[in-house]
């Protein structure tokens, strides 16, 4: 079995890990677990020969793992602040990376539209429930992460797509805690499941698309050598 694939199924198995122990409410496994998805998953990226900005992306959203695992207040900012650099990395790799053309215009207006929409409504919604010291930071936040998720589904396909609908909904989760909103039961449970599914559809969704791209070149090569 070869590096790449020993470091996919290590993702998997601390992912694995950490939504039983959430769903067990064993606090020690989702403490050791935790912080090792985004380390692997971006050790796998690097093996693949994913961009900088995506790993780059993976690490500022490891950082973010360790800082929100405490509950005091100065280390959830600093934890989102690491986050909006991963979404500023995000963005990055969609303008360098991402195709102008991966959907038809109408359809990327529609998007437009919908995150927009939700945007609005959402923080216009969580907005009175908010401690008063986060309201500009979560709307700030919620800005730069829902461009992210737009550039996401029209630049770099569907999957890149998905992954970036999903970390919208997996911080929306955690917005509404902030917010003090009545909760699912194991509300945790469900931010790492989106969580760590977005991450892995974002990277994932990402080299699948840019190999593609560079599948033809190759058989090109190939044909001319031939």
């Amino acid at each position: 079995m070869s590096h790449s694939r020993l470091l996919l199924g290590a993702f998997g198995l601390a992912a694995v890990v950490d939504l039983v122990s959430l769903a067990a409410g064993f606090d020690a496994g989702h403490a050791v677990a935790k912080p090792l998805l985004m380390p692997l998953l971006a050790l796998w990226a690097v093996l693949r020969r994913a961009p900088r900005p995506l790993v780059a992306a993976l690490l500022f959203g490891w950082g973010g793992d360790v800082l929100l695992l405490s509950g005091a207040e100065p280390a959830f900012l600093a934890g989102m602040g690491c986050f909006a650099a991963g979404h500023v990395c995000y963005l990055v790799l969609f303008a360098r990376h991402g195709s102008r053309y991966a959907v038809p215009r109408a359809r990327a207006a529609l998007l437009a539209l919908g995150y927009a929409t939700a945007l609005v409504t959402t923080v216009a919604l969580l907005w009175p429930d908010l401690p008063a010291d986060l309201r500009l930071p979560v709307a700030g936040y919620s800005l730069l992460l829902t461009a992210m998720a737009y550039r996401a589904a029209i630049r770099l396909g569907l999957f890149t797509g998905l992954g970036g609908a999903l970390f919208l909904l997996s911080d929306t989760l955690i917005a509404t805690g902030v917010a003090d909103w009545p909760q699912p039961p194991g509300p945790d449970f469900w931010v790492m499941l989106t969580y760590s599914a977005a991450q892995a559809l974002l990277t994932g969704g990402t080299l699948g698309a840019l190999n593609a791209r560079r599948a033809p070149a190759a058989t090109y090569g190939e044909m001319r050598a031939a």
